[in-house]
């Protein structure tokens, strides 16, 4: 199927279906969407305040990245799906430029080098590759027949793995297998055959004890042996997992109460305003608040779903599908490793971890989205 007949599809009876657009319509954002996101926002900075020891220069500074992210988002979403879909190597580009200059200039932290800094401002660009990565992919598949075939999967793969590799460099391989995955998503949705998943998957089969060997730092493999066995080492890499489990442990099913929670608030749990903030949300609030958390995020997961299915193009389709998708991993990744049952890669919770470069690149895939759920009103 071609994106032509695919709008034309979509164009037959689209106005009775979708009806006279709405004020919020003409402004180009998705009301639900934006008052899950809102709920999500307010959910993050009062779970912060308590994470971060009561900590408002924490809290002002995520409010503040809320609000060049809210920008970022309502300027996003005036853009039209057509635009984004004719432009979409320019960011891609950018970001791999970005990424050779992080190489070649970039500030390092911890042992890792990510970011840059430009007029005092520091981020980080792997980032926008997780968003960049999937809009050139949708961009280069959408104008193809569908499912895609060798030729366009081939050069698909080569679009997929220069950002990934780059990134392995820095080294941050956690955020490299997060962006060839929102590009792999891309495929996936494209239609990729099956006989392309069964060569995948026996590559990998092929590669995993190499990569282990020869591709894998000491801390790395560390952190995967630590999975199965925290207890091993205690008071080093297991650290973590163990403060993390504990804490949510504690927590039962109504919580200690709000600041109430010992392992954040005594310092025990490490990184508890940034990755393992959920460990303290769990501990304060119990299981009840992990489920009304869980509960939030499906909800956006299913409206973002359903935006994806009345895209009016292939493009919009593949674009916020996998948007969609690259967002449900961020967050089965960031609580499967805090539970322990997934090694500790450094993912963000979305909307809730304390990080400007990682909210700010969220509401700029959110912006996309409101773009592609927006565009049958404009058109219509």
């Amino acid at each position: 199927m071609r994106q032509g007949d695919f709008v034309r599809q979509m164009d037959s009876g689209s106005s009775a279906i979708y009806g006279t657009p709405s004020q919020w319509h003409k402004i180009h954002m998705d009301l639900p969407l934006l008052l899950l996101l809102m709920i999500l926002a307010g959910t993050g900075l009062f779970v912060l305040y308590s994470a971060s020891g009561q900590s408002s220069h924490y809290v002002n500074r995520q409010l503040s990245y809320y609000g060049v992210g809210l920008l970022v988002m309502l300027i996003t979403a005036q853009i039209p799906p057509r635009f984004l879909e004719r432009w979409a190597v320019i960011p891609y580009v950018g970001g791999v430029a970005l990424l050779v200059g992080v190489l070649l200039f970039g500030i390092g932290a911890k042992g890792a080098q990510r970011w840059l800094e430009l007029g005092g401002f520091r981020f980080q660009p792997s980032e926008i590759l997780k968003i960049a990565v999937p809009l050139m992919l949708a961009s280069y598949l959408a104008r193809r027949t569908l499912p895609p075939s060798f030729k366009h999967v081939f050069l698909s793969l080569i679009f997929i793995a220069i950002p990934p590799l780059l990134v392995a460099f820095q080294p941050d391989l956690g955020t490299a297998i997060l962006i060839g995955v929102a590009g792999f998503f891309v495929l996936f949705l494209a239609g990729l055959p099956k006989r392309y998943l069964g060569f995948a998957l026996l590559a990998a089969i092929v590669v995993l004890p190499l990569m282990w060997f020869y591709g894998l730092r000491d801390y790395q493999q560390q952190r995967i042996l630590t999975m199965f066995d925290p207890e091993a080492d205690k008071l080093g890499a297991g650290w973590n997992i163990i403060q993390s489990t504990i804490a949510i442990g504690s927590g039962g099913i109504h919580g200690k109460g709000w600041m109430q929670g010992t392992q954040s608030q005594l310092d025990f749990l490490p990184e508890s305003h940034t990755d393992f903030i959920i460990a303290v949300l769990a501990e304060e609030f119990g299981l009840i608040g992990v489920f009304l958390l869980m509960s939030l995020f499906l909800l956006i997961i299913l409206r973002c779903v359903m935006i994806s299915f009345r895209a009016q193009s292939m493009f919009g389709c593949l674009l916020a599908g996998s948007l969609t998708l690259t967002f449900f991993v961020y967050i089965f990744v960031n609580m499967g490793m805090v539970s322990g049952i997934l090694p500790v890669v450094g993912v963000p919770l979305p909307f809730m971890s304390y990080g400007g470069t990682s909210i700010v690149t969220l509401m700029l895939g959110f912006g996309m989205l409101m773009s592609v759920s927006t565009e049958r009103k404009r058109s219509g």
